[in-house]
């Protein structure tokens, strides 16, 4: 581990994650916006950015969903040491919560519990009739527009796509444990998307720290900035 950042952490008892893309990487699901990510990834007929919104998935559902299937639930290496490096720090009760922007839900299969996830999960999906849930197995062994065996209607997954709102109480406890922190370690984000990079200006604790590859908005304002990959920085 990085000694400046391991100085941080042992003087804190409240610390507050923040994480976004390139936490996931680390687990091999390629991030958005880098060269290789998957904004730049061709083969659609659309744009990706398009085809994660909610215009698009009324639309275009079926093809929503193969490019959701293709790239969005595509394989990958499970929780890295990364995931389970918080998870153990939350057992040690030096991390108070994790706030994550992504939707894979490899921080709980790491073992970590107080888990703000803003944008979704990929291992929750309702059906948009009846409200019946359905769990990424359900969704994999689709073809097509998966349909609710109960009523026939579409089964979407629990994600936040373009167009629509974070869900309130999400947010409401995100803001609570970031306003509550006395360190807050923003990692493997840009900080280009809100409204979830602005819960972040909430902090008003002692230590604040970015863990990123490229520069972002708050490195001027951080106590410690590391440009490398997280797995280096935290382990």
């Amino acid at each position: 581990m990085n000694e400046q950042l391991k100085h941080i952490i042992d003087d804190s008892s409240r610390i507050v994650f923040f994480g976004g893309a390139g936490v996931s990487t680390e687990s091999g699901i390629p991030d958005f916006r880098s060269k290789d990510g998957l904004y730049h990834q061709k083969g659609f007929k659309y744009d990706p950015e398009t085809m994660l919104s909610r215009s698009f998935f009324d639309t275009h559902t079926e093809e929503f969903f193969d490019f959701y299937r293709t790239k969005m639930i595509a394989p990958n290496d499970g929780p890295s040491a990364v995931h389970f490096k918080l998870a153990e720090l939350e057992r040690e009760g030096k991390l108070s919560a994790i706030v994550t922007q992504n939707i894979d839900g490899l921080h709980q299969l790491a073992g970590s519990k107080k888990v703000y996830e803003l944008h979704g999960s990929v291992m929750r999906n309702y059906c948009m009739t009846c409200g019946r849930f359905y769990d990424l197995d359900f969704i994999k062994s689709t073809i097509g527009i998966p349909r609710c065996p109960e009523d026939g209607g579409i089964v979407k997954p629990d994600v936040v796509l373009y167009e629509e709102a974070l869900d309130d109480t999400v947010m409401e406890g995100a803001l609570r444990e970031i306003m509550a922190a006395d360190c807050l370690i923003i990692a493997g984000t840009s900080l280009a998307v809100y409204p979830a990079a602005g819960l972040i200006y909430y902090f008003k604790g002692k230590h604040l720290v970015v863990i990123n590859r490229d520069a972002t908005p708050q490195d001027a304002n951080a106590e410690l900035v590391i440009h490398d990959r997280i797995s280096t920085a935290l382990l």
